[in-house]
């Protein structure tokens, strides 16, 4: 081994270790199939931005960034499809239960996919 083999082992290093450290979201998701704590702007925006940074990464010759981004354009699609797939007619809070404007008394507001509005008391 020479010292220029160094930039592909570190490559190929951190690329099992983020396709390690990912799983057990992906894992997590899959099996809860609860989603509701993701932002979709923020899924939508990372696959928008992943195709984009395919032209770079592609463009480059053949190595593990290759390996890593194909893993990351395939994870992230799958977090965006499976919470659209898994969200879909939930009904999700409208604000924190608790959280800092919350008050004694005061009402939870529901989205329910048949309904609009409404106070529950």
């Amino acid at each position: 081994m020479t010292i220029s083999d160094l930039p592909m082992l570190a490559g190929s290093a951190s690329t099992v270790i983020f396709v390690i450290s990912y799983m057990p979201m992906l894992v997590k998701a899959v099996r809860t199939k609860d989603l509701t704590s993701y932002s979709p702007t923020q899924l939508v925006l990372t696959n928008f931005g992943n195709v984009l940074y395919s032209a770079y990464v592609f463009s480059l010759p053949p190595g593990p960034i290759w390996a890593l981004h194909s893993f990351y354009l395939v994870a992230t699609a799958l977090m965006l499809a499976w919470y659209v797939r898994y969200t879909r007619g939930a009904a999700r809070p409208v604000g924190k239960v608790g959280g800092p404007r919350a008050r004694r008394g005061a009402a939870i507001r529901v989205l329910t996919p048949r309904t609009t509005l409404h106070s529950t008391a």
